[in-house]
C-alpha cells in the first residue's frame, strides 16, 4: 500500500490535483483543531510512552548485567527503573487509548451531525444524483476514517518518527554496525513490496465484490420477502444464498492462501536479519567487546525499530485514505441548499395556485414537464390523472419546491392579489402525502408529531378520526402509542395510509397534496376520508393525483397529464375519463 499511495501522490502531482490532496486535509485539521489541546495532551502521552520504553530497555540492559556480574549494590536501583518504566509506560499507552476513543468518538459524531444536516437540507435534485447506499457507505464508511485520521495523524507520524530516531540513536550509540543491520529488511521489503501490495489488493477487491453481492442478495430478499413467500420459492433463494456463499468461501481462502505464503516470505526475511543481528551480537560477545545486557538490548530495540520504520512508511497510505475519504464527504457538504428561511404566515383566506408556462427536465435529461398551466383553487379539489411516468409526482414535487423548473413559473396568489413563488421555504404551509407507505419506526404519535411536534393527544385523535383511522388505532393494544416498524409493517397498507393522511390534517396547512394517498382505501373510506378533509376548512387548496374514478366524480377540476403535458379537461371528458377506469 505504501509503493502504490506514493505513485498516487506522485501521479497527482503531477496532473497538478495534489493540491486538492492538501486542500482535503486543510479541510480535516479544520476538524481537529477544535480538539488542538487533547491531540496535542495525546502527543506528549505518546512521546513520554516511547521515551519510557526505551528508557525501561536501557535499565533492563544494565539489570541483566549487574546480574551476569553480581553487582549487588545496583541491582534493586536497576530493577526499579526497569519496572517502574515498563508499569509507567503501560499506563500511559491503556491512558492513550481512552483519550484516543474520545476523541475519535466526539469528532466521528462533530462531522456525521455537519454532513446529515447538509443532506437533510440539500436541494432535493442534487441529493437524488447519490445512491442511498453510497450516502450511508460514507456515513459510517468515510467518516469514521476521517475521524481517525484527524486525531491521530499528525501525533502518530510524530511519534513514529521520534521512536524511529530515538531507538536508532540508541542502538547506534552502543553499536553503528548493529543500527545498519537492524536497517536492513527495510529496501528489501519496500522492493518486493509492490508486487505483494498489488496482489494482496487484487484479492481484497474481489472479496469485497463477492461481500456486496451477498449483501445486496439478502437485503433484496428481505425486501421482497412477501413475493417469495407467495410463489414458494424459499427453497430457490436459500439455494442461491449458498451458491454466493461459496463464491465468497473460495474466493476468501484464495486471499488467504496469497496471506500466508507472503506473511511467510516477510518472515524468513526478518529471520534473516534476526540471525545475522544475532550472530553479530554472538561475534561482539565472544570478543568481549559487548556485554550480555547490551546484546538482548540490540536484539530488543532491532524489532522496535522495523516497527517504528513500518509506522513512518504507513503514514503515505494513511494520507492518500484520509484524502479520498475527506474528497467523498466534501462532496456531501458541498451540496447546494434548499431556502432555508420559512415563508412568512399565509394571510386569512384561501390561496390559489398557479402554474404557468411550466417546463421542467431532470438534470438535463429529457424533458418531462413542457408548457404546462394549471389553476388550484381554494376550498376545491383539483385532480392529476394520466398513465404513470407521465409525469404527475413531478409536478407536485414543483409545487413542493424540492425541484424548479427550467422556465415558466409555480405561484402562491393570495386574495389580496399579491403573489409568492413556490419554493422550499413554502412547504411550511403545505401538507403532504406521499406515495406508499411513509410511516416511519417508531409509535403512531411519534409518527403524527412528525407533522406537529407540539400536538397534543387530543389533536391527534381529532385528525385519525377525520382519516377514519381512530376507529381501528383505538382497537391497538396501546392506541397511539403503538409501534409500528420500518415502512408501517405492523399494519395494514389501508391503515398505514390512514395515519399518513391523519398526519397531513394534523399539520393542518393552507395547502394540501396527495400523491395516489388513497389507492388502499376502499371506495366508501375514500370518500368518506375526502369530505372529511374538505369539511374541516373551506379554504384549503386540495391537489390529489390519483387513478380512481371516485375521486374524480368528487373533483372540481380535472388534470390529464400525458406527454409531459397538462389539459383540463371538460366535464363531458372528465365523465368520459371516468368511463374508461
Amino acid at each position: 500500500m505504501k509503493i502504490e499511495s506514493l505513485e498516487i501522490v506522485k501521479k497527482k502531482r503531477k496532473d497538478g490535483s495534489v493540491g486538492e490532496m492538501f486542500e482535503d486535509w486543510k479541510w480535516i485539521f479544520s476538524y481537529s483543531s477544535k480538539y488542538r489541546p487533547r491531540i496535542v495532551f495525546y502527543t506528549l502521552l505518546g512521546l513520554l510512552s516511547s521515551t519510557l520504553g526505551l528508557v525501561s530497555s536501557v535499565a533492563s540492559k544494565f539489570l541483566i548485567d549487574v546480574i551476569v556480574q553480581r553487582k549487588t549494590d545496583k541491582l534493586w536501583l536497576a530493577a526499579a527503573i526497569t519496572i517502574g518504566g515498563a508499569l509507567f509506560s503501560m499506563i500511559i499507552r491503556n491512558l492513550m487509548s481512552r483519550v484516543t476513543v474520545k476523541l475519535e468518538v466526539d469528532m466521528t459524531n462533530t462531522v456525521r451531525t455537519d454532513v446529515f444536516d447538509r443532506v437533510m437540507k440539500a436541494k432535493w435534485q442534487s441529493l437524488n444524483d447519490f445512491p442511498s447506499g453510497d450516502i450511508l457507505n460514507r456515513f459510517h464508511g468515510d467518516i469514521g476514517t476521517v475521524a481517525s485520521n484527524a486525531i491521530n495523524w499528525i501525533p502518530s507520524l510524530i511519534i513514529s518518527v521520534y521512536s524511529f530516531i530515538a531507538t536508532f540513536v540508541v542502538i547506534f550509540y552502543y553499536s553503528p554496525v548493529m543500527s545498519l543491520i537492524a536497517l536492513s529488511s527495510a529496501p528489501i521489503l519496500l522492493l518486493v513490496g509492490r508486487y505483494l501490495i498489488k496482489k494482496q489488493r487484487e484479492y481484497q477487491n474481489k472479496v469485497m465484490q463477492s461481500t456486496s453481492a451477498l449483501y445486496s442478495y439478502e437485503s433484496e430478499a428481505l425486501q421482497g420477502i412477501d413475493t417469495i413467500k407467495s410463489f414458494g420459492v424459499a427453497d430457490r433463494f436459500s439455494f442461491g444464498l449458498n451458491e454466493l456463499q461459496d463464491s465468497y468461501k473460495r474466493i476468501s481462502l484464495i486471499r488467504n492462501a496469497f496471506t500466508i505464503k507472503s506473511n511467510i516470505f516477510m518472515a524468513l526475511v526478518s529471520l534473516g536479519v534476526e540471525i545475522l543481528a544475532y550472530a553479530y551480537c554472538l561475534f561482539l560477545l565472544w570478543g568481549n567487546s559487548i556485554t550480555y545486557g547490551t546484546m538482548i538490548l540490540f536484539l530488543q530495540q532491532r524489532i522496535n525499530l522495523s516497527g517504528a520504520f513500518k509506522s513512518v512508511t504507513d503514514m503515505v497510505p494513511s494520507f492518500v485514505n484520509g484524502s479520498v475519504a475527506a474528497h467523498r464527504i466534501r462532496e456531501l457538504l458541498s451540496l447546494p441548499l434548499e431556502k432555508a428561511d420559512p415563508a412568512e404566515d399565509f394571510p386569512t383566506g384561501g390561496v390559489r395556485i398557479e402554474v404557468t408556462d411550466v417546463d421542467f427536465a431532470y438534470n438535463g435529461g429529457d424533458t418531462v414537464i413542457s408548457g404546462s398551466s394549471m389553476t388550484a383553487e381554494s376550498g376545491k379539489i383539483t385532480a392529476l390523472v394520466g398513465p404513470s411516468g407521465e409525469g404527475k409526482t413531478t409536478m407536485l414535487r414543483l409545487l413542493l419546491g424540492m425541484v424548479e423548473p427550467s422556465s415558466g413559473s409555480c405561484e402562491l396568489v393570495f386574495p389580496s392579489g399579491e403573489r409568492r413563488i413556490l419554493d422550499s421555504s413554502s412547504r411550511s404551509h403545505i401538507s403532504y402525502v406521499p406515495q406508499g407507505n411513509s410511516l416511519m419506526s417508531g409509535s403512531i404519535a411519534y409518527n403524527m408529531r412528525i407533522a406537529k411536534p407540539d400536538a397534543t393527544d387530543d389533536e391527534i385523535f381529532s385528525a385519525l378520526e377525520l382519516a377514519c383511522a381512530k376507529d381501528f388505532v383505538d382497537k391497538l393494544p396501546n392506541g397511539i402509542e403503538t409501534e409500528v416498524y420500518e415502512k408501517g409493517k405492523g399494519l395494514s397498507e389501508g391503515q398505514a395510509q390512514r395515519i399518513a393522511i391523519a398526519r397531513a390534517i394534523l399539520r393542518d396547512a393552507p395547502i394540501i397534496l396527495m400523491d395516489e394517498a388513497t389507492s388502499a382505501l376502499d371506495v366508501e373510506t375514500e370518500r368518506k376520508v375526502l369530505k372529511n378533509i374538505l369539511s374541516k376548512t373551506s379554504t384549503k387548496t386540495f391537489i390529489i393525483t390519483t387513478h380512481r374514478p371516485t375521486v374524480l366524480s368528487m373533483c372540481d377540476s380535472v388534470y390529464r397529464v400525458i406527454n409531459g403535458k397538462l389539459k383540463l379537461l371538460t366535464s363531458e371528458e372528465i365523465d368520459e375519463t371516468i368511463r374508461q377506469f
